[in-house]
Formats: C-alpha cells, sequence, structure tokens
C-alpha cells in the first residue's frame, strides 16, 4: 500500500525509502506501516516544511522475551529537511489503548509512504475496541490548550486550530472515537459554519504560499470558533471510564502476539467485548 503525492519531492520520497530499507536492515525489524505526519499529512504545508516520516515496526518475537529489552524507539539522522523515526509496535499498543491520538492519526495519514493494509485495519479495529472517546477528547483539549498558552503566531495558531476542528468533529459524531488525521477533512465532515471553513482555507493558502506566514493575529471568526470548541469540549476533562480495564488489556495483549507471531489472534468473541 503506498499513496505520495505528486507534489513531494521525489529526491527527498526516495531517500525516505532508503532509510526505511535501512532501518529493518541494519536493526532485524520489519516496518508494516510509514507515513508522513506533521503539517504535511495535517493539510497545513508551508515552502519549506520539513518531512515527518513515522513508521511503526516489529521486532522478531524473541526480542519481545529478552531480560533486557532494546530501545522501543528508532530514530535516523535529524536535520532541516528529515525527521524519520519510529515506535515499536509494542510502545505503539500500549499508547493507543491509554488513549494517545497521535499513534492513531498515523495510521490515517493520507500520505503513506509504505503500508500493509491488513495491519492498518486491525490496529484502527484495536483501537475503535479498546479507546476511551473520552481519551480521545482529552488529548486533543490538552493539545489545543498547550499550544495556545505559547507565543502567539499564525504558524502556531494551525497546531490549535486542528485539536480544536477534532474536538469539533468528535461533537458531530457522538458514536465515534477516531477522527480525521488532516484539518480539511475534519472541517468538512465536522458541520462546520461556512465563515468558519472559507476563513481556514484562505488561512491555508496563505502557508501554503509563505515561508513564514509571521505574527499577526488569526482571523477573528477563527479564534471564536477555537474558544467555542474549547469550552463545549471541557466536559471531556471529567468523562468517567467506559470499558472493562481488564478486557481491554487482555484484547490488547491478544492483538500484540498475534502481529508478532506469538498466538493465532483476537477471537471474535473477545473483538467488542470492551464496548458491552
Amino acid at each position: 500500500m503506498r499513496a505520495v503525492p505528486s507534489s513531494l519531492d521525489p529526491a527527498v520520497v526516495a531517500e525516505i525509502d532508503r532509510r526505511l530499507a535501512s532501518v529493518e536492515v541494519e536493526h532485524g525489524v520489519r516496518i508494516p506501516w510509514a507515513i508522513e505526519s506533521g503539517s504535511r499529512a495535517w493539510g497545513f504545508p508551508s515552502p519549506d516544511s520539513d518531512y515527518d516520516c513515522r513508521f511503526l515496526y516489529i521486532r522478531p518475537p524473541e526480542s519481545y522475551l529478552s531480560l533486557w529489552p532494546e530501545r522501543d524507539v528508532i530514530e535516523t539522522p535529524l536535520d532541516k529537511t528529515f525527521d524519520v523515526n519510529g515506535w515499536d509496535l509494542a510502545k505503539t499498543v500500549a499508547l493507543i489503548v491509554k488513549g494517545n491520538a497521535t499513534a492513531i492519526e498515523w495510521l490515517n495519514s493520507p500520505i503513506i509512504y509504505t503500508g500493509d493494509e491488513d495491519f492498518r485495519a486491525d490496529l484502527l479495529a484495536l483501537a475503535e475496541d479498546t479507546v476511551e472517546r473520552g481519551a480521545i477528547g482529552r488529548h486533543y483539549l490538552h493539545v489545543a490548550r498547550q499550544q495556545r498558552a505559547g507565543s502567539a503566531t499564525l504558524k502556531r495558531f494551525f497546531y490549535v486550530l486542528r485539536p480544536a476542528a477534532a474536538l469539533r468533529w468528535l461533537a458531530t459524531h457522538p458514536d465515534a472515537v477516531v477522527p480525521p488525521m488532516d484539518l480539511p477533512r475534519l472541517l468538512a465532515e465536522g458541520d462546520v459554519a461556512g465563515d468558519v471553513r472559507n476563513a481556514a482555507t484562505e488561512l491555508i493558502a496563505l502557508k501554503a504560499q509563505t515561508r513564514e506566514v509571521g505574527t499577526g493575529a488569526p482571523p477573528t471568526v477563527l479564534e471564536r470558533f477555537v474558544s467555542n470548541e474549547l469550552e463545549a469540549a471541557a466536559s471531556f476533562e471529567g468523562a468517567a471510564p467506559q470499558k472493562d480495564p481488564a478486557t481491554v488489556r487482555r484484547v490488547a495483549d491478544a492483538f500484540f502476539r498475534s502481529q508478532i507471531g506469538t498466538a493465532s489472534g483476537v477471537r471474535a468473541d473477545e473483538r467488542g467485548a470492551t464496548s458491552r
């Protein structure tokens, strides 16, 4: 599975492919999923945006039985163009179950360097079965608040606007757990007012043409949208867990073992039991 738009620099994509292949050989791992994260995948890149490749990897089964486990992150050299690193499957599953939306977002990236479609579908199904909706809401609420508290720049505002749009999406999809990753889709599917969508589209277009969008204030309509969504999402702070923790752990363990080849997989009666 591969989805790389023509707008990406072919030379950069080729180097990312080379790094991914090198990681598999040098570390003895398998990479079933590698995508672009960051502003390019979020739908608001700048002309000088770097490339944020993120990948998930699986070690041989015996590696997970060692008394001296290896690091659960693999990094490649960081520079002004490349930011390529990945997480071990064990780390990924544990974070997903805890409600870490970042790991789930990687599964929904519109830019895919390499991917096993079945692996992605199974991991997304695990997220749907085990993740607390309240935890996802708190994740985006805290991200928006944290970014809003920083220095006020138009560039930073995008990192406030996207989680606010994700909170809006959750509000308009009350039975869903996993929001889309990119800002344009969040706005399109979030029943957002036309003036908000138009203002966001104009700001995205400005960022796409300008290396540094400056320190000016964002449009008032977008500031008001963010304030309203953060206020409405405050209820996520006290959202009570809806799933049985022991069942969640059992399902997550079964999924993990199935992926590293030490079990036959998650039984149908276990998958979905967390929501009963």
